[in-house]
């Protein structure tokens, strides 16, 4: 017996259907290209104020003239390429790396208050960090704490850092087998980085004045005692971690609905957290190892990203959060270098803004649970 043959009407309904379900398809990648050119050019705009502005106020003109090989004073020459451009390409990086990094802890603790800072992890990297340096060693008149190590300490320190991001994630992740609230395992996670840095001040006691002058520096936070030798290491491990983060994005979604859900589509849970977890301890633990703890990026980011672009979408959200983390970085570190010849504290300038986004979070976890 033949179906009956569909009516104008109903014809008529489902191109109508079709077409608007197109529309809003197409409005919707409009929207999203709109937005992300958008963050495009605030980073672009951010990387030229970070390259001109400061102690000395390089003219777009002679910006141009010395990116190009024109005539410029050597002066300008000497601050935009052994000082900016290694600061502007590090805090970039940098930036971008904590923000995906902050994401994809996120959904892997299901908690919008966890990031490398506070969980602990950048305390662990610290840990990695003062084992290298104090087993290396530095000179005492170095500028930074990294500067003296050479490239194969650079990598050590990486590997440490990371090998110490990862520990600490391990252990909070396994606790969260058992811990069911996301509060209980959010405090745990700020205890044991209490641990951890009560294990670096053991360290520090018996090193030499200069060498603990230069960790508590450290521990502020800059992007400024980086150079070219650090950045030749820094840089490909950063972009590398960066862009298999990308690749993750269809297991952050699948995470963001559950375990079981998960495991109905294919995923295998140990494998795919064990990826988040080298990814994250590589991007948090090589940006800590030689910038320092960087704090509020990690948590702020995410939820920016999601107000900004409207979605919960990983595919949209990772590269998202790269970009509004490298504007925000460097933005923070071009103010943190405005008030006359001194530098403010990086992590002082970063509380400014990251502070009130943590602030609205708890108030509206608080209104939720009280509705």
């Amino acid at each position: 017996m033949s179906s009956p043959a569909p009516t104008r009407e109903r014809c008529t309904e489902d191109v109508a259907s079709t077409s608007s379900v197109q529309d809003r398809a197409v409005t919707r990648t409009a929207r999203l290209t709109a937005r992300f050119a958008l963050v495009l050019l605030i980073v672009a705009l951010v990387a030229l104020a970070g390259l001109t502005l400061g102690a000395l106020r390089i003219p777009p003109e002679q910006l141009l003239a010395a990116i190009t090989g024109g005539e410029a004073p050597a002066v300008v020459r000497t601050v935009l390429f052994d000082i900016r451009i290694p600061r502007t390409i590090t805090a970039l990086l940098v930036g971008a790396s904590l923000g995906v990094t902050g994401l994809q802890m996120q959904t892997l603790f299901r908690n919008p208050l966890a990031d490398p800072y506070v969980l602990g992890v950048s305390s662990g990297a610290g840990l990695g960090v003062a084992i290298i340096v104090l087993l290396a060693g530095t000179s005492p008149y170095a500028a930074s704490l990294t500067s003296g190590l050479g490239l194969s300490g650079d990598l050590g320190l990486i590997l440490a850092s990371s090998f110490g991001s990862a520990l600490v994630m391990l252990l909070i992740l396994a606790a969260g087998r058992f811990l069911k609230s996301s509060n209980t395992l959010l405090l745990l996670g700020v205890m044991i980085g209490y641990l951890v840095s009560a294990a670096v001040t053991v360290l520090l006691a018996g090193a030499t004045p200069e060498l603990v002058a230069q960790y508590v520096r450290w521990g502020f936070g800059s992007y400024h005692g980086v150079t070219w030798p650090n950045l030749r290491v820094l840089g490909p491990v950063l972009l590398i971690g960066v862009a298999f983060t990308m690749l993750l994005a269809k297991w952050l979604n699948a995470l963001l609905l559950g375990d079981r859900y998960a495991q109905t589509m294919g995923m295998n849970l140990h494998l795919v957290r064990g990826a988040i977890v080298l990814s994250s301890a590589i991007l948090a633990g090589s940006a800590t190892a030689f910038c320092g703890p960087i704090g509020f990026l990690g948590i702020a980011i995410p939820h920016l990203a999601r107000g900004y672009f409207a979605t919960s979408d990983h595919r949209i959200l990772l590269p998202g959060c790269a970009l509004i983390g490298a504007s925000l970085a460097l933005a923070a570190d071009v103010a943190a270098g405005l008030p006359g010849d001194g530098v403010l504290p990086l992590n002082a300038v970063n509380a400014a803004f990251g502070a009130p986004v943590v602030i609205y979070i708890l108030l509206r976890r608080h209104r939720g649970m009280n509705t």
